[in-house]
């Protein structure tokens, strides 16, 4: 069961450095062998690691903690100045309008959900959503529109959608997180405006890329998540016009929602407290500011070209090994940096524990909470997808690079097994962390009947939480 020797780092001399530090950069992870590797992360898209300097700012408020609005004590007045504060920075991010509204969310699922709960009318959305963006069109008066294989044929089919019967909402994505392609948002919400709808954006794989411009490009609600943005701290947002918010039940009630309580009627306040009701997550909201002031203190034109860079090593890289990232449309003008792949004669399961396992790199697999569109692109069975970020070199994709040709070469070193739709090293010998008070070792006693991993007996996971 041991593994051939062999370097786990190549070609660094020509290293293309990361654009910004991260938390956990540089740090060693164990192998299943007993040696160990510097941590590749390519899994951005799932989670990003924290910005050094998003770390230092949540370490530099802590011993200020305190709960926010009506507090009397000086912490409390500080942390509430820190939270409405946050409200303006995330504006700014965004290029809010004046008069558009903030509200704190735990992330982008929870952000589309409170919005869903005010759409008065149907929303139509395409049928390449994560599903953060389809199922709470569901609970209501969806209507689902197929893209097709271009950007202007899917262009056609939403207007004649929205011409066919009126819709109150167009919701589509900023960036998709399975092929990284950003429709032309400009031009879609002029398409909806033009039909009598809005147009709300899932902006949580486009804003850590390449930002976004509400009032530039007219739209009427965005939606993302810190996690995705530098700052995984359990705060997101929901941006945009406060009308239908304002009308809306509470999105959660409790104490903060509200103007007036009696023991049979409550008088609620306006948004953004409307839809915060309870205790907010002042350190998360503090970390989702402080990442917004760092990436635009950096610049996306920058973010964008480091990306760039970045992008066409691993997609050069892939199709010199015959391996084509999957996409979407033919004439999408611009893609972030994630990159969806299969392997041919490995399950995506046992491709990403390989990486992990005998390589250190860190990668997603399976239909990444997008079922219909890995169906559409014929990867039901799931897909392998990389995803890079401002901490991520050039490094990274040749570590990944250099894996992807050991497995095809000479297949797994370590035994795989499958059991509840994962795939897993058995044994896995690898020592959990330092700090972990739990077992010493990442083995994990399963009832569940397990098998060796290939494609035809490894179901693909069912998605990643947004």
């Amino acid at each position: 069961m041991s593994l051939l020797t062999h370097p786990v780092e190549t070609r660094a001399a020509d290293d293309v450095a990361p654009l910004l530090p991260v938390v956990g950069r540089g740090q060693s992870v164990p192998l299943v062998d007993g040696r160990s590797a510097r941590s590749v992360h390519l899994d951005n898209a799932a989670s990003a690691p924290a910005l050094q300097a998003v770390a230092d700012h949540v370490t530099a408020v802590l011993p200020s903690y305190a709960s926010v609005h009506r507090g009397a004590g000086y912490l409390s007045q500080v942390c509430t100045r820190l939270y409405e504060q946050a409200r303006t920075e995330v504006a700014r991010f965004v290029g809010a309008r004046d008069d558009d509204v903030v509200v704190f969310t735990r992330n982008t699922t929870d952000a589309l959900t409170l919005l869903s709960g005010a759409v008065p009318g149907e929303v139509v959305v395409l049928d390449v959503e994560h599903h953060a963006n389809l199922l709470p069109w569901q609970r209501g008066t969806a209507r689902v529109v197929r893209a097709h294989d271009t950007v202007v044929a899917t262009e056609a089919a939403l207007a004649a959608e929205l011409g066919r019967r009126p819709a109150a909402l167009l919701a589509v994505t900023g960036a998709s997180n399975v092929t990284g392609e950003v429709p032309p948002l400009a031009r879609l919400a002029a398409l909806a405006h033009a039909h009598g709808a809005r147009i709300v954006v899932d902006a949580a794989q486009l804003v850590p890329h390449r930002g976004v411009d509400v009032a530039g490009l007219d739209l009427d609600h965005v939606a993302f998540s810190g996690h995705k943005l530098y700052a995984p701290f359990g705060a997101g947002a929901l941006v945009g016009r406060r009308d239908w918010l304002d009308a809306a039940p509470p999105h959660q009630a409790g104490g903060g929602a509200v103007r007036e309580v009696t023991t049979t009627a409550t008088a609620w306040a306006a948004s953004p407290e409307r839809h915060e009701g309870g205790t907010p997550n002042v350190l998360g909201v503090a970390a989702l500011a402080e990442a917004c002031r760092a990436l635009r203190a950096v610049g996306f034109d920058r973010v964008r070209a480091h990306e760039a860079v970045l992008h066409r090593r691993l997609v050069d890289g892939l199709r010199d090994r015959g391996l084509e990232p999957l996409r979407i449309w033919a004439d999408a003008a611009d893609v972030v940096g994630v990159v969806s792949f299969t392997v041919p004669g490995f399950a995506a399961a046992q491709v990403a524990a390989f990486l992990s396992a005998e390589h250190g790199v860190g990668v997603r697999d399976g239909r990444f909470c997008a079922h219909p569109l890995l169906a559409r692109l014929g990867a039901s069975d799931g897909a392998v997808r990389a995803s890079l970020g401002v901490g991520s070199s050039s490094a990274d994709v040749d570590r990944l690079l250099d894996a992807l040709d050991r497995l095809r070469a000479d297949g797994p070193r370590w035994t795989y097994t499958s059991a509840a739709g994962s795939c897993r090293p058995s044994p896995d010998p690898r020592p959990l962390p330092a700090w972990w008070t739990g077992a010493g070792r990442l083995d994990e006693p399963s009832a569940a009947p397990s098998s060796p991993c290939t494609p035809a007996d490894t179901p693909a996971p069912t998605g990643e939480p947004r």
